[in-house]
């Protein structure tokens, strides 16, 4: 499989699952206060910082079930990121007895009916790309997901994004020149009409400065996953968890404690 991984600590178990921004690294905050009190798994899905894309089809919940056996993980609460947390919820589905508890950061759902604008700025970002433009490309990713809607670059602590940009390139120099011989698919395609099935406990967690359709899903996820548990963090976009660590780290720590 080749991913990039590494395990630390002692205690219940915990993965992070990193943003389709970002890889493995967007946990750096986590890892050094998660590893006090749990076992951590992190790493990085294909087309991410250290993990290469290989030819062919892959799903990434698969990946992320292999890595629990192949790490002897036996039941691990997930904190997924926007595509983590689409990834988290598959593997929820896929393989109940191995998710102790959910919690859903910024999350992405399958067959989300997503906005005009959102539309529009990936046309943007793609156009980029497709003139070979990687720091327009990454400039569009950081105004959107890291900016927010309602947020200036001024307004965002340089080092996060600095940091969200360094991520975000190297996904872009990983996945373009493979795109056209790589295919994800879903390990669990009707995601979206299952919701009711999860029965692990569940918080579903939203930067308060997240775009409209973030916002829209965290509401559906809050609303459909028997028991979930929503929170709002405020002054933060789609990576809360970069922009207010101490907080993201109260909030996730407290609510495994109670779950």
């Amino acid at each position: 499989m080749g991913l990039y991984a590494e395990v630390a600590g002692e205690g219940p178990e915990i993965v992070l699952l990193h943003e389709g921004i970002c890889d493995s690294r967007m946990w750096d905050p986590q890892w050094e206060t998660f590893t006090r009190s749990h076992r951590v798994l992190r790493f990085d899905f294909r087309g991410y910082g250290r993990s290469p894309l290989q030819p062919g089809r892959f799903a990434s919940a698969r990946d992320v079930i292999e890595l629990l056996e192949s790490h002897g993980f036996e039941r691990a609460a997930l904190v997924g990121a926007s595509l983590g947390g689409r990834v988290a919820l598959e593997v929820a589905l896929a393989a109940p007895e191995r998710v102790a508890a959910l919690v859903l950061v910024g999350s992405g759902l399958p067959g989300h009916d997503w906005s005009e604008e959102m539309k529009a700025t990936w046309e943007e970002e793609e156009s980029a790309l497709l003139a070979g433009d990687l720091d327009g490309a990454v400039e569009v990713s950081l105004r959107t997901w890291v900016d927010g809607p309602r947020r200036t670059p001024e307004d965002v602590d340089p080092d996060v994004r600095s940091r969200v940009a360094e991520m975000q390139r190297r996904a872009f120099e990983l996945q373009v020149p493979a795109e056209d011989e790589v295919e994800e698919e879903l390990l669990v395609e009707d995601v979206a009409q299952r919701l009711g099935e999860i029965r692990a406990p569940t918080l579903v967690l939203v930067g308060e400065e997240d775009v409209p359709d973030i916002h829209a899903i965290a509401d559906r996820l809050a609303r459909e996953i028997p028991g979930a548990k929503p929170g709002t963090i405020a002054n933060a976009a789609h990576a809360p968890s970069m922009e207010r660590p101490d907080e993201f780290a109260r909030l996730v720590l407290d609510f495994l404690e109670s779950a």
